[in-house]
């Protein structure tokens, strides 16, 4: 399965963006589909995540909110629209899939998108 990310860009403080990610197929084995942020010198952390056949959303405490993730099962695309941004949102934001069901830490998914930057100005 691969992931194509877009939508990242620049944009001021409290303005918004919507993240796309589109999978190249739609494999039945996906358990939920995930964003994560890298920051520079640090770890990937947990966004939001939604399962593929439920209704199940997770949120970061940190986006809770204003961040807000959904999906198209017909498009195999998953969105993550952000509102109110900070200036510390800005990070490289990654598209991921996991086969598992624990869907907040980033060592359990599969399959992950190329990554696109978001600029929060203030």
């Amino acid at each position: 399965v691969q992931l194509v990310e877009s939508g990242g860009g620049l944009v001021q403080t409290g303005g918004s963006l919507r993240l796309s990610c589109a999978a190249s197929e739609r494999t039945f084995s996906i358990y939920a589909m995930g964003w994560f942020r890298q920051f520079p010198g640090k770890e990937r952390e947990f966004v939001a995540a939604v399962r593929w056949t439920a209704n199940n959303t997770y949120y970061a405490d940190s986006v809770k909110g204003r961040f807000t993730i959904s999906r198209d099962n017909a498009k195999n695309t998953v969105y993550l629209q952000m509102n109110s941004l900070k200036p510390e949102d800005t990070a490289v934001y990654y598209c991921a899939a996991t086969i598992n069901s624990i869907v907040i830490k980033a060592t359990f998914y599969n399959y992950w998108g190329q990554g696109t930057q978001v600029t929060v100005s203030s």
